[in-house]
């Protein structure tokens, strides 16, 4: 059973900088399966809004991110330890929110990924 588990939430100054990590288990290529459904991503959510989200990475490594993190920050995955990890710098206030990591595009998913990991809070203080 895939379980995504994610850490490194805390709370920051404005300018800060934060790193986010998802241990992924059990999430692993499964022969006859469209590779290309393996991507993962960062999404997050501040209270009263919707859940947003903020970077992508698909099966090939290729990454996308949302224009109000563009620079700031970088997703990364490392395959072999099946790590996926969000590099946050220049944190600004209005990047406070619960992080949620995801995996596996889904169309018929929320949101379009099947697996959700609990979140981490990132607090940023102006």
């Amino acid at each position: 059973q895939v379980q995504l588990v994610e850490s490194g939430g805390g709370s920051v100054q404005a300018g800060g900088s934060l790193r986010l990590s998802c241990a992924a288990s059990e999430y692993t290529y499964t022969p006859g399966v469209t590779y290309s459904n393996y991507c993962m991503a960062w999404f997050r959510q501040a209270p009263g809004k919707e859940r947003e989200g903020v970077a992508f990475i698909d099966s090939d490594g290729d990454t996308s991110y949302r224009d109000s993190v563009t620079g700031r920050l970088i997703i990364s995955k490392d395959n072999a330890k099946n790590t996926l990890t969000l590099q946050m710098n220049s944190l600004k206030p209005a990047d406070a929110a619960m992080y949620y990591c995801a995996g596996f595009r889904d169309s018929t998913s929320p949101r379009g990924y099947r697996y959700w990991g609990q979140g981490t809070q990132v607090t940023v203080s102006s």
